[in-house]
Formats: structure tokens, sequence, C-alpha cells
């Protein structure tokens, strides 16, 4: 049986007495970054489902065009730049708001935010293209897991910019207080996330789709 002795001060006299001062409940933007990321990991699952979808019916298209003959690579790739760097932009405001720099956090949320306009511009616009020459996602199999996939993507993005907005708004009202730090926490999360999806669907549905 282990014995404890006190000081003068009162105070224990055991070797774990001071480790086991500390123990306690997680800090909570370490819980709700953990909770976020199980979050994530759904999300993940979903988009899992996708992928396996579209690798089944890729070369099903009734006849129909393939990825070669429909996707232009050039602004594919502009759409990539324009989401890596707005995930480099995003660390930037992540930085500034630990620092509680409000001004450089403001100017990297913008410029995140310009990047995604300009990326679901040009993806909205290669949507537009593909109808108006009857590719829509009626024509094929191929087609339907394509706009499935990649317009999922998209609607993502989409509800990211709406986030990214009530962020500045709330740092603009509010300052950052614990609360919208966590909530900061999260949203950066959310963006790296929707990053390493579109490098796999950058990689799987357009360079193979046309390569193939």
């Amino acid at each position: 049986m282990t014995t404890v002795t006190l000081t003068h001060g009162g105070e224990r006299d055991h070797p774990g007495f001071e480790a086991a001062e500390h123990e306690g409940p997680a800090p909570k933007r370490i819980v709700t970054a953990y909770g976020f990321w199980i979050f994530l990991l759904s999300d993940m699952v979903m988009f899992s489902c996708f992928f396996a979808t579209f690798a089944v019916l890729s070369k099903q298209t009734a006849g129909g065009p393939s990825g070669a003959e429909l996707f232009d690579l050039k602004d594919v790739a502009v759409e990539t730049v324009c989401l890596l760097l707005s995930s480099f932009t995003c660390g930037m405001a992540s930085i500034a708001a630990d620092v509680r720099n409000r001004f450089w956090f403001q100017i990297a949320m913008a410029v995140t935010c310009l990047l995604g306009l300009a990326f679901l511009f040009i993806e909205v616009r290669e949507f537009a293209s593909l109808v108006a020459h009857d590719a829509g996602p009626t024509r094929s199999a191929f087609l339907s897991a394509f706009f499935t996939l990649v317009g999922c993507h998209g609607l993502h993005v989409s509800a990211g910019i709406l986030w990214l907005l009530t962020m500045m708004a709330q740092v603009v009202a509010k300052g950052f207080r614990a609360d919208i730090q966590r909530r900061i926490v999260c949203f950066a999360l959310f963006w790296h996330a929707l990053d390493i999806i579109w490098v796999a669907v950058f990689s799987v549905v357009y360079l193979l789709g046309s390569a193939a």
C-alpha cells in the first residue's frame, strides 16, 4: 500500500501527486476538434461511396461521350490551383486568429472566399457546357456518377463559403472569443478536407478519365 506524507506546508510528498494534480477534462477546443473530425470521417465515407460508384460506372457511357472527349484539363488545373491556394490562405487565417490579428484574419479569409468562388465559377461553367452539349447527368450512367460526385463536392465548397462569411461577420461583431476560435478551427478542418477530396477527384475522375 502506497503511503503519502505531508510536508511542513501541508503539501503531499508523493512522486505522482503533481501529475495527478493536473489531470482533468481536455480543453473544449480539443474536444470540439475531435468531435468535428468524427463528422468529417462520416463525410469521407459518403464520398468513398461516390468514388466507388464512379469507378464501377466510368465505362457505362451508353454510346455517349467519355471523359476523354469531355474533360478540359486546363480548366480543371486552374480549379485545382485555386482550391490549393485557398487552403494556404485558410491556414494563414487560422494563424492570424491564433494571434488575434483581426486585419490579417479578414484579409486571408477574403482571399480564401475569392479563390473558392473562382473554383465554383469554373465548375458551374463546366457543368453548363456539358449540359449544353447533351452531356447532362441523364445522358449515361457515367455522367450521372460524374455529376453526383463532382457536384456534391461543389455543394460542400458552397456551404464552406457561407460558413466562411459567417465567421468573418462574427469576428467583426464579437472578436476572437473562445467559442468563435473553436468554430474557426472546425472551419479550417472542413476546408482542408475539401482540398484533400478534390485532389482525389482530380486524380481519379479527370486525370484517369482523360487518359482512358
